[in-house]
């Protein structure tokens, strides 16, 4: 689990690709390595991924992940290059304030920057998803005004939210433009997309009791709304 707050910038420094996925090797990140150990889980412009290698005092600090063909096809890690730099976040500790929202690392598809516009000291992106993710349903009904969404791991709040063009924006403040990649990605870049978890179980409780499943409270719970719609509409 993890809280969307972006602890480093890394720079990938050597990429090795065969067909059942790609070797990432993430250098510059000595910050985040100091009790890291193989198997730990870092998010990578927000994709969970495990280390599979490290070297805290090696190329400025490095460490190696391997990235699987569901991982390619889901997130923008395909198309980094040597000498990108990418978001880093190690995973949640107990003992931590959390700060951002929960994040699980499981990026649900890319979408595309297609505006931007400087507010003063703050940066304002809009994106553009897909109609609809590789599960066939678009992902617009997680994301609400003042809601959360993961965007390359970073937790930042919807500011417009526009259903009809499968568009959102966000605001972007100075100190986070210092610290994430997305301040200095352009018009036309992708970003890994995670909607907020807390929505995909709210429809599936629901959808599960409209279909006669479920737990006795949440089913009692969608008959009561049924019955006071139908309440009103006869009365009227």
């Amino acid at each position: 689990m993890f809280t969307g707050l972006i602890e480093h910038l890394g720079r990938v420094s050597f990429i090795e690709r065969d067909d059942g996925g790609c070797a990432l090797t993430v250098s510059d990140s000595a910050n985040i390595l100091g009790d890291c150990h193989v198997g730990d889980s870092i998010t990578v412009n927000g994709a969970c991924l495990t280390v599979t290698e490290f070297d805290a005092a090696q190329d400025g600090g490095y460490f190696k992940v391997w990235l699987a063909n569901e991982t390619l096809d889901r997130t923008d890690l395909g198309d980094c290059r040597v000498g990108d730099h990418v978001n880093l976040e190690r995973a949640m500790a107990g003992h931590i304030r959390f700060g951002g929202h929960f994040v699980q690392g499981h990026v649900d598809t890319t979408a595309t920057i297609v505006k931007r516009q400087p507010d003063g000291e703050s940066l304002r992106v809009w994106f553009q998803l897909p109609q609809s993710t590789s599960e066939g349903h678009s992902l617009m009904a997680y994301l609400v005004p003042k809601g959360y969404v993961a965007i390359d791991g970073t937790s930042l709040t919807l500011t417009e939210v526009d259903d009809a063009k499968n568009m959102f924006g966000v605001m972007i403040i100075k100190h986070t433009q210092e610290k994430v990649s997305l301040a200095s990605k352009p018009v036309g870049a992708k970003v890994n997309i995670e909607v907020d978890m807390v929505g995909k179980y709210v429809e599936k409780s629901v959808a599960t009791a409209l279909a006669g499943g479920g737990s006795d409270a949440v089913r009692g719970l969608v008959e009561k709304i049924v019955e006071d719609v139908l309440t009103r509409r006869l009365g009227s």
